[in-house]
């Protein structure tokens, strides 16, 4: 493009307007033709530049390529190497195994070859002996046949001597012996007879056996064991001087408002209760638990525990006596004899309770009567009242017995059961059924073994002597008292005792028991002899 100076000077010389734009539009073109072809030059050159770095960028890209393929080659031809060596190794290890097992293989087919001929060497040799040993019993069986054609006829020679020398023949010698048997048999005959009457004497007393076997079966209660005393555990020894308490004012406090003797000795965290009324015991044993719980012991304290005590006592006792009348299934028994069952809960008779006790008496009276046909409702009835007079026995003077009579008449119970009561300890002769079935319910939960501390001791020191008998005797193994001590299963040594000793063994065990022990009703004695083989399959 021209400058202004420049058209200003070619304008002046003379040159018109339109020659002067031409001029300046064919300079400008000019000018920008140079400046494009520069341009384009300028363009080219870099574009040049930048293709060689191109080039070289993709040569080093191209050389790096071809080093790292060639150490993919080299790594792809070393792990193949390897992978072949390892298959190799593999392939040897294996082959190695197989011809071990193929070796061992042909070690076990040739010990059995070997023990198969060694066998067939023992099974020419048994065939042998076996040809032999049929040949020696070929012999003996010659020489046994002419062993018994000798006896045949030595028994001919014998029994002519016997009969010269007893002076009768055979015939009249089995005739004879006939006569003997038969006067032998009259004689057993009478004594079975007489063996069968005594068994059908004996039959009644075996069914009433079982029908108090049957009632024993299926009763079963729980007994407590208390006596005279009651313990109170407690927290720690320093309870004992707060129950003393000052002067001993606490102790006094509690003796007169319970009736019970407190004893504290050196026995470590406890306090006995001493006191023949067990209602009184279960007050003062509840009221110095509640004292010790709250802390707070003083005498007037004391006095309003106890009382609290004996009104809580009195609900329990109702309760109690309503649960015993229920789980008898007895119903409408006055309430004050309800409370009276109640405080049966805490009486004990031989360290019997006896509240449990006229429970279990009532379900046996109820199942022997309903076995018998006697009535059930009265059995049970009388059953579970018939020590009722314990209740209150040390409070009032008289037996049991008799306070309970008195106890059943004042609250209008049946005629039966009064008499039932009345006959429980054989004071007065049983008159009815009832009376009787109560009376022996009455023995059987009293006398079974395990009711009873010094029945229990007994019970067990008899079952040990019996045992302890049997086993005296030489080739007993073991012997076991089963049925409570009415029988007794002997196991003997089979090598020592053989089947016929096992009667004679029975007999003498029999005896010796009839002859040291006593016991009630009989003991039946069973010998068994067992022989047992045993072999293992291989």
């Amino acid at each position: 493009m021209l400058s202004r100076s420049v058209i200003d000077t070619l304008l002046s010389s003379g040159i018109s307007g339109g020659i002067v734009a031409v001029i300046v539009i064919v300079t400008t073109l000019i000018v920008t033709a140079i400046g494009v072809g520069v341009t384009i030059v300028l363009i080219r050159r870099d574009y040049a530049k930048k293709v060689g770095s191109a080039k070289e960028a993709s040569d080093k890209i191209v050389e790096d390529g071809k080093l790292e393929a060639k150490t993919l080659r080299k790594e792809a031809l070393q792990e193949a190497k390897d992978e072949q060596r390892r298959m190799r190794n593999e392939f040897e290890r294996e082959s190695k195994e197989r011809r071990g097992e193929i070796q061992k293989s042909e070690q076990r087919v040739l010990q059995r070859d070997e023990l198969l001929n060694k066998k067939e060497g023992l099974l020419d040799k048994k065939m042998d002996s076996a040809d032999e040993f049929r040949k020696t019993l070929d012999e003996k069986e010659k020489e046994i046949v002419k062993s018994a054609e000798d006896v045949k006829e030595s028994q001919s020679k014998i029994l002519v001597e016997l009969e010269r020398v007893a002076g009768m023949t055979t015939d009249q010698a089995k005739e004879q012996l006939i006569e003997g048997l038969l006067v032998s048999v009259r004689k057993d005959a009478g004594v079975m007879a007489k063996e069968i009457e005594q068994n059908a004497k004996e039959e009644a007393e075996k069914k009433a056996k079982n029908i108090i076997g049957a009632a024993i079966q299926k009763c079963a209660a729980d007994h407590a064991a208390e006596v005279t005393v009651s313990v109170v555990a407690l927290p720690s020894d320093e309870m004992k001087g707060r129950l003393i308490g000052r002067v001993g004012r606490n102790i006094r406090a509690l003796e007169n408002a319970t009736g019970i003797d407190l004893i504290i000795d050196d026995t470590p965290d406890v306090v006995t209760l001493s006191g023949f009324d067990p209602m009184r015991r279960e007050i003062a044993k509840q009221t110095i638990e509640r004292l010790v719980s709250d802390g707070r012991i003083h005498p007037a304290r004391i006095e309003e525990t106890v009382e609290k005590v004996r009104r809580e006592l009195d609900v329990q006792i109702k309760e109690t006596g309503e649960n015993a009348t229920f789980d008898a299934n007895v119903h409408g028994v006055h309430p004050e004899i309800i409370k009276l069952l109640g405080r049966l809960k805490f009486r004990t008779s031989y360290g019997q309770n006896v509240l449990n006790h006229s429970l279990e008496v009532s379900y046996l009276a109820g199942i022997i009567a309903a076995e018998l046909g006697a009535d059930v409702k009265i059995a049970k009835r009388a059953g579970l009242l018939h020590d009722i007079g314990k209740a209150v026995d040390h409070e009032t003077e008289g037996t049991h017995i008799q306070i309970g009579v008195d106890l059943a008449k004042k609250y209008k119970e049946h005629r039966a059961v009064i008499h039932a009561i009345e006959a429980h300890h054989g004071d007065v002769e049983a008159e009815t059924l009832e009376a009787v079935i109560v009376q022996a319910a009455d023995a059987i939960s009293g006398a079974r073994p395990g009711a009873r501390r010094e029945s229990l001791e007994n019970y067990v020191k008899r079952l040990e002597k019996l045992e302890h008998l049997a086993n005296s005797f030489a080739g007993v193994e073991q012997s076991y008292a089963i049925q409570a001590g009415r029988e007794i299963r002997v196991i003997v040594k089979p090598e020592q005792v053989d089947d016929s000793s096992t009667i004679f063994l029975a007999k003498e065990i029999a005896e010796k028991v009839e002859s040291e022990l006593e016991y009630p009703g009989q003991i039946k004695i069973s010998v068994i002899r067992e022989t047992r083989s045993v072999e293992f399959a291989k």
